[in-house]
């Protein structure tokens, strides 16, 4: 009998899949699965062309579907396992996903640049001729042409190429296989597998959106953004007030200065170069306005809201080397922060569309719509929001981690850090870090310290973190790195264990042991740290490089900046950012999971904090209980000092 059945569809829906996302793709009428590529264990891949009348699946595949001996895989297989349920039945609790594994195992991307980066051979690579393929068949038909006047190409117009695209969705199960063959080697650990399972049943159950803010929103930024393109033609006559050549031309004209990019990263320099001339600087300011891209997150959410309401889709499971969750679609990760008090009053003007009823209490409309966006999510009927949100949870876990007990006995008493390290870090009684005194000062150099140094960084870091911003003197900065690192000796010194420590394993082999549980080992592909948890981080084909300094430095293969797999270069801080972020994130895994098993409806999460939606009044499902959940320490960090706060609302927020 089969144990393993891979498989890869192709489909057709009038949905734009990547504007609206899965959910809604699979939900709309016209769907339906075109071609299904399947291969049990060692067999060879079949094609069924659900095109073809009266065509279903063989009664094989069909049993199989809901056998839960049978394990099926996808890459991605979220989207298979979805639109497959629309037709037929596969309980989610049999299924794996070959990309999430491969995510694991220290790769990224799509099946194609997973497939390069382990090097397959040419008839184990992806088909790259399959975006076009999948253009033509997929989608509707745009772009009416001569040879293509109907509203969808259908295999009959196309035969030759329909052939070809059997070929190619036969070739990514093949390319599937390769990988997973491959990465059986290092099996994802049966928590990961029940935390995807988790992940999907969240995405899948998605979050109520407000649609009349939504559409208001929309309807303020249109208003708004014809507002200021008609002020900035009234003042530069040019056509396109969006065009940077156009503008580039006119400050040139007026201002006699040169400008040779009006790139938001580099418009507050421009400013500073054309401030003795106030008409260039009233339209950089416009210009700023009009390319808020923020709002244009409101456009995202109409788009990929369903029938019924919700917004699906919004969390990548493992799409961080650390193993935590990245953001799709509206990307929640990286929504406006709000800062007004009065957002109800806000969201009812937005939503009646009164731009001057916002211009007259708020001024700026558009900072004011951005700071909306997070309300733009509400619960269902009959229930209200709790969200919960770990306290400084990276800077308990590397305390708990490097042993630095002074900080542990901070966050298992009176909990304030920041007036604890400034204290410790000048010598300063913390009783007179408090407002109203001299020493309260100090508690800025803290915070930044705190918030900037934990992994190594220097006076960059502090800068970066916006110290100067915080009225700190740049000659201030290397006392602050100084002291800070004088006061964390052990988490100093976990830097150097770490680098050390990876040095000696990729030398020399020998696995190397640390506390908490810490170990590095290796074998002929990768550099392994194993967690307290039992999980493993993988650092691909390492190797010792020397570094500017001529000190040996760890490498290994990796995504870089640009998506292109390179090599990467990482020292001791950097491990340990590594190391600090996957606890944290463990400890939100299991803390999830063991709310979800309760019976909360978890709706989305976003970096520690979870948005949970829970009936009004309910004795049992509240955010009380919820938090005693979340500060439950995990089996493997029993002495680790956890904590969480939150807040109830009848919209999504910053508390």
């Amino acid at each position: 009998m089969a144990k393993n059945l891979s498989i890869d569809i192709e489909t057709y829906s009038g949905v734009d899949l990547t504007k609206s996302g899965l959910y809604k793709y699979v939900q709309s009428p016209d769907f339906e699965i075109l071609l299904f590529a399947y291969s049990f264990d060692d067999e060879p891949v079949e094609v069924v062309d659900l095109t073809q009348k009266g065509r279903t699946l063989p009664q094989r595949v069909l049993w199989a579907l809901q056998d839960p001996n049978v394990k099926k895989a996808a890459f991605n297989a979220a989207f298979e396992w979805y639109c497959i349920n629309k037709f037929f039945v596969s309980p989610l609790e049999q299924w794996e996903c070959t990309m999430v594994h491969a995510y694991y195992a220290g790769y990224a991307g799509g099946l194609g640049l997973v497939a390069e980066a382990m090097g397959m051979p040419p008839d184990k690579k992806k088909d790259t001729a399959g975006k076009a393929l999948i253009k033509l068949f997929c989608c509707p038909n745009g772009k009416k042409t001569k040879k293509h006047p109907y509203d969808r190409v259908l295999p009959k117009h196309e035969p030759e190429k329909w052939q070809l695209f059997i070929e190619y969705c036969r070739q990514d199960v093949v390319v599937e296989k390769a990988i997973k063959e491959k990465l059986d080697k290092y099996p994802l650990p049966e928590q990961e597998q029940r935390y995807w399972i988790m992940d999907q049943a969240i995405n899948s159950g998605g979050v109520g959106t407000a649609m009349p803010l939504i559409d208001g929103a929309l309807y303020i930024k249109d208003a708004v953004e014809q507002e200021l393109k008609e002020n900035i033609r009234a003042i530069t006559g040019t056509d396109n007030p969006n065009s940077d050549d156009q503008v580039k031309a006119w400050i040139f004209e007026t201002a006699g200065i040169e400008v040779k990019s009006l790139e938001k990263k580099v418009v507050e320099d421009v400013l500073d170069a054309v401030s003795a001339f106030p008409e260039v600087v009233t339209v950089l300011n416009l210009r700023k306005q009009l390319k808020k891209s923020s709002l244009a997150k409101y456009a995202t959410l109409k788009d990929g809201t369903c029938a019924d309401g919700r917004f699906r889709g919004m969390l990548q499971f493992y799409g961080a080397k650390t193993g935590r969750w990245a953001g799709r679609a509206v990307q929640p990760q990286n929504l406006p922060r709000n800062y007004m008090a009065t957002l109800d009053t806000a969201r009812e003007l937005v939503m009646q569309k009164n731009v001057e009823g916002l211009k007259l209490i708020y001024g700026n409309v558009q900072d004011t719509a951005s700071q909306l966006i997070r309300t733009a999510f509400v619960p269902t009927e009959g229930c209200i929001f709790a969200v919960a949100d770990y306290s400084a949870i990276e800077a308990r876990v590397i305390a708990w981690l490097a042993g630095e007990n002074w900080k542990l006995d901070v966050f298992r008493t009176h909990g304030k850090i920041y007036e604890a390290s400034a204290s410790a870090m000048f010598g300063v009684p913390l009783k007179k870090i408090t407002k109203g005194n001299p020493e309260y000062e100090l508690r800025a150099k803290g915070k930044v310290a705190e918030l900037a140094l934990g992994y190594q960084g220097s006076d960059g870091a502090l800068i970066q973190m916006g110290a100067l911003k915080m009225g700190l003197e740049e000659e201030e900065l290397p006392d602050i790195v100084r002291r800070w690192r004088a006061s964390n000796p052990r988490i100093k010194d976990l830097w150097w264990k770490l680098d050390r420590a990876a040095v000696q394993c990729v030398k020399y082999g020998t696995p190397q042991y640390l506390q908490k549980g810490i170990v590095l080992s290796r074998d002929q592909e990768y550099l392994f740290i194993t967690l307290p948890s039992g999980r493993q981080l993988f650092y691909l084909h390492p190797g010792i490089l020397p570094n500017r300094w001529g000190d040996d430095a760890i490498s290994y293969e990796g995504r870089g900046a640009s998506k292109k797999w390179v090599t990467l270069e990482t020292y001791g801080g950097k491990l340990t950012e590594n190391v600090v972020q996957a606890i944290a994130r463990d400890c939100l895994a299991e803390a999830m999971y063991k709310l979800h098993c309760a019976g909360y409806k978890i709706c989305f999460h976003v970096h520690d904090e979870v948005i949970l939606e829970v009936p009004k009044n309910d004795p049992c499902y509240n955010l009380d209980n919820a938090i005693k959940i979340m500060c439950e320490p995990p089996a493997w960090a029993p002495d680790l000092p956890l904590n969480a706060d939150g807040f109830t609302s009848d919209y999504y927020k910053k508390d």
